[in-house]
């Protein structure tokens, strides 16, 4: 079992940044990859980035490539997510999730495990 908890959200003008954690505790953290995703309402849930276990790998969503970065401190069980120039098309509800494998996942099927998110609004 994986317990993952995202911090870090809020409300941030358009052109903000803001940086999501994702504390995870339960299997060692070295043994999967992880993803952010995010849900804005009414909208399917969608991959954002993703790391491998030892963050040689990263992935982006075109929409935020360039933008944000995603990155993994394996000595505190943390992934980040760091977002700059926020848009409001980034507002939505972020979640981080647990990969069934060490290798980079994209796909929501690929993940086992799931922060209860965090919520990300961008004003204009």
């Amino acid at each position: 079992q994986v317990q993952l908890v995202e911090s870090g959200g809020g409300l941030v003008q358009a052109g903000g940044s803001l940086r999501l954690s994702c504390a995870a505790s339960g299997r060692p953290f070295s043994c999967y990859g992880m993803g952010w995703f995010r849900q804005a309402p009414g909208k399917e849930r969608d991959t954002v980035a993703a790391i491998s276990w030892s963050g040689d790998n990263t992935l982006y969503a075109d929409s935020v490539k360039g933008r944000f970065t995603i990155s993994r401190d394996n000595a505190k069980n943390t992934v980040y997510l760091q977002m700059n120039s926020l848009k409001p098309e980034d507002t939505a509800v972020y979640y981080c999730a647990a990969g069934n494998r060490p290798t980079l996942s994209w796909y929501r099927w690929e993940y086992n495990y799931w922060g209860q998110g965090t919520q990300v609004t961008v004003s204009s």
